[in-house]
């Protein structure tokens, strides 16, 4: 049997679609599966040029004529929190989180869909069922995690956060969180609490996905410094 490389790897283009981010833009996708004993390898090194995961496929834009999505990471070991952010830790200083294997729960998918409703009216993940639900989170060929967060211990679900271990640092791949409590900056504290745990945990990184310049759904990112963005030539670079 054939073991997936980097150089057996098929990579395949998306056709053009409206981009999410830049009106009046197209984007493409670049793609490839990871399968296998080397899945963990091969996410590591593409994740390194600027791939992100969705289940068994890793892709990145590949956007004729523009380059602004780049994939970002928090340095985690040289994070220090901006006032805002202090402030955004103290008001949650009654949630609790906790890493548990990557296993859904039906009071996961149960807030999963209250936030949808809430945050993507309309949009296509909203019309995802519990197995849809299921596969998102469980259909991994790597090191994944789901972080629970609670009001205290034992308390109701307040947010949850799906995340891939890597060699350098944590993948926030997606989060969601109880609509109701917005006014926690439940988003933001998720990214503070995976930039604690990585630093504990003697990780280098926090990998966020990609940033837009230009894009407001995407100018939080650039907060939590020193970030670093991936460029097409010149490697990691931080983002001044």
């Amino acid at each position: 049997m054939s073991r997936q490389t980097p150089e057996t790897a098929q990579f395949f283009l998306t056709a053009p679609s409206a981009c999410p981010y830049l009106l009046g833009r197209e984007e493409r996708k670049l793609f490839t599966h990871i399968t296998g004993r080397r899945a963990g390898s091969l996410h590591q090194l593409l994740s390194e040029h600027g791939f992100r995961r969705s289940q068994n496929l890793v892709y990145r834009p590949a956007c004729e004529g523009c380059t602004a999505c780049r994939s970002v990471r928090v340095i985690a070991n040289e994070f220090a929190p901006n006032r805002r952010f202090k402030r955004i830790w103290k008001r949650n200083d009654d949630i609790v989180g906790k890493a548990i294997p990557a296993e859904v729960t039906r009071e996961q998918y149960d807030l999963f869909t209250r936030y949808l409703a809430d945050r993507h009216e309309g949009g296509g993940m909203t019309q995802m069922n519990f197995t849809d639900y299921e596969f998102m989170v469980e259909d991994t060929p790597v090191d994944t995690l789901l972080v629970e967060y609670r009001l205290g211990a034992n308390g109701p679900l307040a947010a949850v956060g799906l995340t891939d271990r890597m060699e350098d640092g944590y993948s926030m791949v997606y989060s969601f969180f109880d609509p109701a409590l917005a006014g926690r900056s439940l988003g933001n504290f998720m990214i503070l609490d995976h930039i604690d745990r990585a630093a504990r945990d003697g990780l280098d990184y926090v990998y966020l996905g990609y940033w837009v310049e230009g894009s407001p759904k995407m100018e939080y990112k650039a907060e939590f410094s020193p970030l670093q963005v991936q460029t097409e030539h010149a490697g990691w670079r931080r983002l001044s």
